[in-house]
């Protein structure tokens, strides 16, 4: 695989940079910085929960939920027992909000987990769930503002809203340009050559279904 294949399958980081603690894709930094710089005008302060995730991270936390190790939620946020079900419907279970490594837009680099660090209440920790982000939540106002300014500094929600993939993650931004450009590499067959050669469970249903599970979970996301 070329080098960039790797950067968008997640295992190669070599077109990553330090920001804020968390790595993220060279190309996105300055607009980053206008829409921390934006953020904080208008009283939010920008902070990032979660940026790159490589190949190896994500495979660890996929094997996790897949063995039963980790939980696994259903769209109530409820844990699935998965003792009686299938390879295949473990596999559609963990993508509703996990996503098979070589798929997740972490890998870019250009995809950002965020929140307004002066929202959280003192006693509160951070979930990353729904709740936070719809009406009543502490990150309800951000939400909002990030849903009007976005665009301004390229940047969109791809999980604004289910589709029958992933489940919504209203905290979660791509950089539109950088992320197209990564995402053209993500493939059907590049994926299957990387999971092929990678400690996956659930490997053998993976493979067999892998046309289904790219168009259901991987391209079914916001226009940007």
């Amino acid at each position: 695989m070329t080098c960039v294949i790797q950067q968008a399958l997640g295992l190669d980081t070599t077109h990553l940079v330090e920001y804020q603690s968390n790595l993220v894709h060279a190309q996105i930094v300055d607009d980053l910085d206008a829409l921390s710089s934006a953020a904080r005008s208008a009283g939010f302060e920008f902070a990032i929960a979660s940026a790159h995730r490589d190949f190896h991270r994500q495979a660890h936390i996929w094997n996790a939920k897949f063995s039963g190790q980790r939980p696994i939620f259903d769209h109530n946020n409820q844990a699935v027992n998965i003792d009686t079900l299938s390879d295949e419907a473990i596999v559609d279970a963990i993508m509703l909000f996990s996503a098979l490594p070589a798929t997740s837009r972490h890998h870019f680099g250009s995809d950002l987990d965020v929140y307004a660090s002066n929202f959280l209440n003192p006693d509160q920790s951070l979930q990353l769930e729904p709740w936070e982000y719809q009406s009543g939540g502490p990150f309800y106002e951000f939400s909002c503002w990030l849903e009007s300014s976005l665009s301004e500094f390229g940047f969109f929600k791809p999980y604004d809203k289910y589709r029958g993939g992933v489940a919504a993650e209203p905290w979660h931004i791509s950089h539109i340009k950088t992320a197209n450009m990564m995402t053209k590499y993500v493939t059907p067959n590049t994926i299957h050559d990387a999971i092929a050669k990678q400690d996956i469970l659930g490997k053998e249903a993976i493979l067999a279904d892998l046309p289904r599970l790219y168009s259901q979970y991987v391209t079914n996301i916001a226009k940007n």
